[in-house]
């Protein structure tokens, strides 16, 4: 898809092969195994959604030196190992940082019983081109003026001269335009190193590097705020090596995919690494949902900057109206053409998930202040969700770009081909998809529950009187009695679309499906058709549209998995659903397991019995933040665990899986609260519950 037919996350991202990705907040840096930025390549130095960086090369005397490892111990900092070409015995170790700007230390040492002399060179090269265009193959070339003085190689934008980007280093190299060169002279058994520094300005001003010359990278900004991460939030500990390794995993690719908002300096999560780098409504809010046994602040945080981001006016361009919830936040130089501006909306279910997210924040002890500030935000989200998410007055949201820059498909798989029937004939819009009718009930029994809390009953009555209504128009309008799924959507004309999907699982989740149709529903989920052994398929190998390659028909995502996994232990009263739920667990972590701890974004649908481990989606993003809260969400279905801090009880009735042995949670913080649970099969032990608290369910 081209940059001028939707947002930078619509349908399939291109990220480069065997690239490394080193990020911190929305600054990242992809380069190949070399450490290299080869021009030409989606490689580069981004910031604030430009490369600034489009080539960054290093050459001894004339040749390439060999690459042996590399290697990223923290998110934010790599190495690089290389081998001299030619015999030298030379080793060249590049250790690289990122944090607002990039940091490399050169380090060449002389292995041999002689004295050498070499010539190093890094050849650099800036095109400023925006992260759209890079993601497209689009790349900018010779779009930057380049100067070399004062201790410095400056490279600044043609068209637009507040971007720019300078180079220094230490070891006296020779500075010309668009090179640094050193004559090196390295004794037997000896070393030299060099410390070079890349720094960004954006909007005409210098950003400061988080890091200190001559400072170990865990002393920049990055590593403070990951080891500041790990020490705040609740741990989670498994018996089970490969669920704790993924865990561990998670642990680390959250903290790292953090960024402040600068209006109130906390941290919301970046949707994935390497392009989307930025808020996204959707991806920020359902990670902040998976976290939750973490950390309240990254939902706090997360629900504050969508709020500040709501839609106050209708714009066409940017499909902002009144009330709706942000889709992706840019900033790059070609928002306008791309988006309509810097802030698009074309999203169906990000706004009733803000709602849903509220109210699960009040429930895990969000500060009463902070919930009665976010009311207002909540209000228009459901306004929205009855007025213009309503387009006919059904009573169902429905979605339809209003501009051809848009996306086509607005619900999370949002890719143009990602809505057909059952014999694989797309849908045509405007479509109203199973999930965010889900969401929308869910919404509403939350703002319910915030109603009472708040003296509002009125409201309340209200809210749960539509969630009823709701639930029995959908029952009749989705469930599809001769196959025993809900179908995906309803259509332009209100036709089911009658594909099995794994949207009918967030059904599950949300709690809108009837007991008897999920007896049904966890049956036709059960079929080899959509478990693959290493999670749910999103689409049945059955249907017509069916691709174990695509990017939404027919892969798995961990996340989609882990919330099938939530809505059957949900369910787990009903047969065979807490059986199906601990399968695709341990499916998924098996998955895990086969990426090195780390979830991608998603992966082939093969089947384990035709492939195993499983096929890697050449191009998924990775770390990606709801594929990195997935195991979270994993654990907190089978723990049961449901606090609720305003009633001051905690809800635990463990049913977990056999293999996983003892699991255990500590610095569980639930208002003045802190909780450890330890928990093995159906039997849970919780400790810390102050005076006037009770577990539920017990």
């Amino acid at each position: 898809m081209t940059a001028a037919s939707g947002p930078l996350n619509a349908g399939e991202p291109a990220t480069a092969d065997a690239a490394v990705t080193l990020f911190s907040g929305p600054v990242f840096c992809l380069s190949d195994r070399w450490g290299d930025i080869a021009p030409g390549s989606a490689h580069g130095l981004f910031v604030r959604d430009a490369r600034l960086l489009s080539g960054w090369q290093l050459r001894l005397g004339d040749g390439r030196p060999e690459a042996l490892a590399a290697q990223a111990p923290e998110a934010y900092a790599g190495r690089f190992v290389l081998r001299g070409p030619g015999g030298s015995g030379l080793l060249l170790v590049r250790e690289r940082l990122v944090d607002d700007g990039l940091r490399e230390v050169l380090t060449v040492r002389n292995l041999g019983r002689t004295a050498v002399e070499c010539e190093l060179t890094l050849t650099v090269a800036a095109d400023f081109a925006d992260l759209f265009a890079v993601k497209d193959g689009r790349g900018g070339s010779g779009a930057a003026d380049t100067a070399a003085g004062d201790g410095e190689l400056r490279l600044t934008s043609r068209s637009d001269a507040g971007r720019g980007v300078r180079v220094t280093a230490s070891g006296d190299p020779l500075l010309e335009p668009g090179r640094l060169t050193w004559h090196v002279a390295v004794p037997a058994r000896g070393s030299w190193h060099t410390e070079i520094v890349v720094e960004a300005m954006v909007g005409g001003r210098w950003i400061t590097p988080g890091f200190e010359r001559g400072k170990p990278a865990s002393d920049s900004g990055a590593g403070r705020r990951l080891r500041a991460w790990r020490t705040a939030v609740a741990r989670i500990d498994a018996a089970d090596p490969g669920l704790a390794a993924a865990l561990r995993r998670t642990e680390d690719d959250l903290g790292a995919l953090q960024a402040p908002d600068p209006r109130t300096g906390r941290p919301f999560v970046a949707a994935g690494a390497p392009w989307y780098m930025t808020l996204f409504g959707r991806d920020s809010l359902l990670t902040a949902w998976m976290t939750l046994p973490l950390d309240l602040s990254l939902a706090v945080g997360t629900l504050q900057a969508l709020a500040a981001t709501q839609g106050r006016t209708i714009d066409p361009a940017t499909e902002e109206q009144p009330g709706r919830i942000l889709h992706e936040l840019r900033l790059g130089p070609d928002n306008d053409r791309t988006l309509g501006g810097s802030r698009y909306y074309g999203t169906a279910d990000a706004t009733p998930l803000f709602v849903m997210l509220l109210a699960e924040a009040w429930r895990w002890g969000a500060p009463e202040a902070v919930v009665r500030e976010l009311l207002p935000a909540a209000d228009a989200a459901l306004q929205w969700i009855d007025g213009y998410g309503d387009r006919d007055g059904d009573g169902f949201v429905e979605y339809e770009r209003s501009a051809g820059h848009g996306l086509i498909n607005q619900g999370w798989k949002d890719s143009a081909d990602a809505v057909s029937f059952a014999d694989g004939c797309p849908a045509r819009t405007p479509i109203a998809l199973c999930e965010v009718q889900a969401y929308v009930h869910a919404a509403l029994l939350g703002r319910a529950e915030l109603a009472d809390a708040f003296a509002d009953p009125g409201r309340a009555a209200a809210c749960r009187d539509r969630a009823a209504r709701l639930r029995e128009s959908f029952a009749d309008a989705f469930w599809l009695p001769g196959r025993g799924w809900y179908a995906l959507a309803l259509d332009g004309v209100k036709r089911p679309v009658d594909a099995l999907t794994s949207n009918a699982a967030h059904a599950l989740w949300t709690g809108i499906a009837t007991d008897a149709h999920a007896e049904t529903l966890v049956a036709r989920l059960s079929s080899p058709d959509m478990d693959t052994g290493y999670g749910l398929r999103t689409m049945s190998r059955a249907m017509g549209a069916y691709d174990p390659m695509s990017y939404h028909n027919g892969s798995v995502w961990p996340h989609d998995t882990a919330i099938a996994v939530a809505g059957l232990m949900r369910y787990a009263h009903v047969p065979g659903a807490a059986e199906l739920a601990h399968r695709l667990a341990a499916g998924v972590l098996d998955a895990a397991a086969a990426f090195g701890a780390r979830l991608p974004e998603l992966y082939c649908g093969f089947g384990r019995d035709e492939f195993s481990p499983p096929v890697p989606y050449p191009t998924s993003c990775s770390p990606q933040a709801w594929a990195a809260a997935a195991p979270l969400l994993l654990v907190r279905a089978a723990l049961g665990l449901e606090p609720d801090v305003p009633r001051r009880t905690v809800g635990l009735t463990p049913r977990l899986p056999a293999s996983w042995g003892e699991v255990t949670v500590s610095g569980l913080r639930l208002g003045p609260a802190t909780l450890r649970i330890t928990a093995e099969a159906d039997a849970g032990e919780l400790t810390g519950l102050p005076p006037g608290w009770r577990r539920a369910g017990a």
